[in-house]
Order: structure tokens, then C-alpha cells, then sequence
């Protein structure tokens, strides 16, 4: 128990179990703690979704792509799945279960009467706090580092494993990401520190156990005196009203354009929409291609990317991935063999739920680039005419 790091604030004491989520040692340690202690609570790393995810590994079942899609989180539920595949395939290395410490600490908590009580921030805040206050470059920048790291196929052994837990090991690591994507960085491990401090030091009890990552510990113990705005940490930062109202006002000055050169010379206006049309709803369509879309799905990005770029609250991935997802309606076996088909990019392609999720993501990706383009190109015919 040398790694166990204990911690008097008020009257209560609050014990902290560093651990590595895929590593035997760390459930075995986490269950002797507990027992040995017999916490009033068991404070575990994970949000609601997460813990009856673990819990239920079939959950997958009641996903309804449809609502998925419409409510905007196909790209959530992409990482999510990536980053599930990660920790399962390191766990498949090691011949463990994923999440084993968590899974532990539930159950060594439910023996003994403790109240288990969940620490972390909704997972899709976390990500939806990123995708808000961060650049596009480094949207970008993160997806491709979350992508080589998912398809990496080096090994990593328990030993390496165990090492993760040093303190210094993990500060110099926490470093290194810090200097490449900071303000990522700031939201998923610094504010999440903030609130897994806040919750532990308010769980009921004298005794309380908190099982946590490693990577937080040094975090946690920093800021657990500290005072936190948890209402604020735990809100989505609403989209902001200005972006909207530029976009609208750039589509409206761009429409402006294309119809003042109609009006001037119309076989230069009708160049304009051709040409917004070709690289808007082309590249677009293009992107559904590479995510092997449903020809009809194909059509709908082409015919809706050109409208919805002049529409900063539509998408033309939306509208492809509801046509994918009518056209081809996941399957039971999809669900069931999601979390397999996700760690490789054949299997990507393959399950249903993926692809749909692709269609989506490519979609939108390919008409931003259109939307560039196309916009240069019909500011250029409109000054060609002085």
C-alpha cells in the first residue's frame, strides 16, 4: 500500500489508490484497500455513462443512431469508440479486463455497504468543452494523434505499465502533451482534476476511498483545498451567439456577391454557382465516397452541402448520414461486435454503425474544404468583373 496516497481535510480522511486502468496490480491493490479500510464511501473515476457502461458492456444495444445523428454527437460517439478500443486492446495485451480497478472497486464496495459514489465529469461535456475552446488547427491536430495512437501496434508490457504510476514519469508526460495541444490538456486532465477534488472531498463519510487514475493524482492532490466553481466546470459552454451571427452575415454577403454579378453579367453569376456548387457539394460527396456511403447518401451530400454552407446551423453530413442510416439500418450484429470492429480500419468500414458515423464526419469535413474553395473562387469571378 506505499502507493496509497492519504489526506486529512476537515474532519475526514480521504484515502487516494493511484492506478493504471489496465493493470492487474491495480485491481488487486484496490480491493485490499478497500477491505483493509472499510470506507464510508468509494469514490471511483467515472460518470454515470461510463460506470453503467462498464457494467453493462451490451449497452451498445439501445443505440439510436438516428437520434445519434441528430442531436449532433456523431463525432463524440467516434472518439469514444476509439478511445474504448485503446484501453481494450492494451487490456487484451496484458490478458486482462479493461476498467478491472473500476469494476473492483464497485464490487469490493458493494460487499462491505459502502456508498459508491461517481467522481467524474460527463464524458461528452469533457469533449464538447474541447471541441468549444479550442482552435480548428488543433481539433485537427488532436484527431490525427488520437488516430496514430489507436492503430499504433506496438506492445506495452504490465512492467511499463506499473512505471506509469511514478509521479515524475507522469508529470513529464503530462508536459510533453501540454506543449503540443495546452488548452486540450487544460480541459481533460486540469479542470477534470478540479472536479474528481471537489467531489471527493464532499462524499459522505468520515473514511473515504477514491480510486482514480495516476495521471490525476498529482492534480487532485494540489486542488483539494482549493474552492471550485463546480456549477461552471460541469456546464457545456453554450455556442457562441457572435459566430452564428457572422456566419449568417457572411452568407448573406457572399449571396449578395453572386447575385450582383448575375444581375452585371449573368454568365459570370452562373460561373459563380457552378463552381460554389462543384467544390461545395463535389468535395462533400467526395467525402462520403471515401466513408463508402449508399450512392443516394453520395446525392444528398452533392445537393445538400452547397445550401447548408450558407447555413451555420445546418450540416450536409447530417442529412447524408440520416439517408445512410435509413438505407442501410445497423444490424444486432453490428452493436454487438462494435467494440471489435473498432480497432482496426477494415472493421470501421465494415460495421454498419461506423460508417454511418463516417458518412457523417467526412460529409461535414469535406464541405468546410469545399466551402473554402468554392467561396475563393466566387469572390475572384465577382472582382474579375472591375
Amino acid at each position: 500500500m506505499e502507493n496509497i496516497k492519504k489526506i486529512n481535510y476537515d474532519d475526514k480522511e480521504i484515502y487516494i489508490i493511484p492506478t493504471a486502468h489496465v493493470s492487474k496490480v491495480s485491481a488487486q491493490e484496490v480491493k485490499e484497500v478497500i477491505e483493509t479500510l472499510k470506507p464510508d464511501s468509494v469514490c471511483i473515476e467515472l460518470d454515470k455513462d461510463r460506470y453503467e457502461s462498464l457494467l453493462n458492456p451490451n449497452k451498445w444495444l439501445n443505440t439510436n443512431i438516428f437520434e445519434v445523428i441528430k442531436t449532433n454527437r456523431s463525432g463524440y460517439m467516434m472518439a469514444n469508440l476509439l478511445l474504448s478500443s485503446y484501453q481494450k486492446r492494451i487490456a487484451k495485451q496484458l490478458d486482462i479486463k479493461a476498467g478491472q480497478e473500476m469494476i473492483q472497486a464497485i464490487e469490493s464496495a458493494k460487499e462491505i455497504g459502502s456508498e459508491i459514489v461517481l467522481v467524474d465529469r460527463s464524458i461528452q461535456t469533457t469533449f464538447t468543452r474541447i471541441y468549444r475552446k479550442n482552435s480548428f488547427i488543433n481539433k485537427i491536430k488532436l484527431i490525427v494523434s488520437i488516430i496514430s495512437l489507436i492503430f499504433d501496434d506496438s506492445t506495452i508490457d504490465e512492467k511499463e505499465i506499473e512505471n506509469l504510476k511514478q509521479t515524475e514519469v507522469l508529470e513529464n508526460a503530462l508536459s510533453s502533451v501540454s506543449k503540443e495541444f495546452p488548452d486540450i490538456t487544460k480541459v481533460l486532465v486540469n479542470e477534470r482534476d478540479k472536479v474528481l477534488s471537489h467531489k471527493i472531498k464532499n462524499a459522505p463519510g468520515k473514511v473515504i476511498v477514491a480510486v482514480l487514475g495516476a495521471a490525476h493524482v498529482p492534480g487532485v492532490l494540489n486542488e483539494i483545498n482549493n474552492e471550485v466553481d463546480i456549477e461552471e466546470l460541469e456546464s457545456v459552454p453554450p455556442k457562441s451567439k457572435t459566430g452564428t451571427i457572422i456566419g449568417f452575415i457572411i452568407a448573406l454577403i457572399f449571396i449578395s456577391l453572386i447575385i450582383y454579378t448575375f444581375i452585371n453579367n449573368p454568365s459570370k453569376g452562373i460561373d459563380q454557382i457552378l463552381t460554389w456548387i462543384l467544390w461545395n457539394g463535389g468535395l462533400s460527396a467526395f467525402g462520403v465516397l471515401l466513408a463508402f456511403g449508399h450512392p443516394l447518401s453520395i446525392l444528398t451530400a452533392f445537393v445538400a452541402a452547397p445550401i447548408t454552407s450558407l447555413n451555420p446551423l445546418l450540416a450536409a453530413g447530417w442529412f447524408a448520414g440520416l439517408v445512410e442510416a435509413f438505407l442501410r439500418k445497423p444490424l444486432v450484429k453490428d452493436f454487438e461486435n462494435i467494440s471489435e470492429d473498432v480497432s482496426s480500419i477494415k472493421g470501421i468500414y465494415k460495421n454498419r454503425i461506423t460508417r454511418i458515423l463516417l458518412v457523417v464526419i467526412f460529409a461535414n469535413l469535406f464541405s468546410s474544404i469545399g466551402t473554402f474553395i468554392g467561396g475563393y473562387d466566387v469572390v475572384k469571378i465577382f472582382f474579375s468583373n472591375f
